[in-house]
């Protein structure tokens, strides 16, 4: 008697908190609060994420799709960049590489020497902007699925 069992192979499945959507084995939300930068970064580290760090085209137009769909599409939220320990020096805040970016023509401009802070969504283009990090804008967070 020839016995043949088979067995699946065993998946882990990345899933994602309610109300969190995944991208690329993330989980990002969308938070329509306003609030400053610093502020933002705080309520994502409650949640255990960090303000959104993006790393290619499809991931960012995924993040706008996730925010169009929340019916924010016209805003400007904030993601996890910010130069504002060394200027022209981006960091992600979850301190991943920003080796992507999709800043506006002339961007960033610094301009006033205050602007330390990246807004997505920016101008007709949909790129990003620097912008003083005491503005209130709504915010997008990620972290780890």
């Amino acid at each position: 008697i020839l016995q043949i069992s088979c067995f699946g192979s065993i998946q882990t499945s990345v899933s994602c908190p309610s109300g969190w959507t995944l991208i690329n084995s993330r989980c990002f939300l969308y938070v329509p609060t306003d609030m400053t930068w610093a502020n933002a970064e705080k309520n994502c580290l409650s949640m255990g994420a960090n303000l959104a760090s993006v790393h290619n085209m499809n991931e960012y137009r995924r993040v706008q799709n996730l925010i169009s769909a929340a019916g924010h599409g016209s805003k400007q939220p904030w993601l996890g960049g910010s130069d504002g320990q060394q200027e022209k020096t981006w960091f992600w805040s979850d301190g991943s590489p920003m080796t992507y970016t999709n800043w506006c023509l002339k961007q960033p401009d610094n301009k006033a020497g205050h602007q330390n802070c990246l807004q997505m969504n920016y101008s007709a283009a949909k790129c990003w902007d620097d912008v003083e990090c005491h503005i209130r804008r709504p915010s997008v967070c990620a972290k780890k699925g």
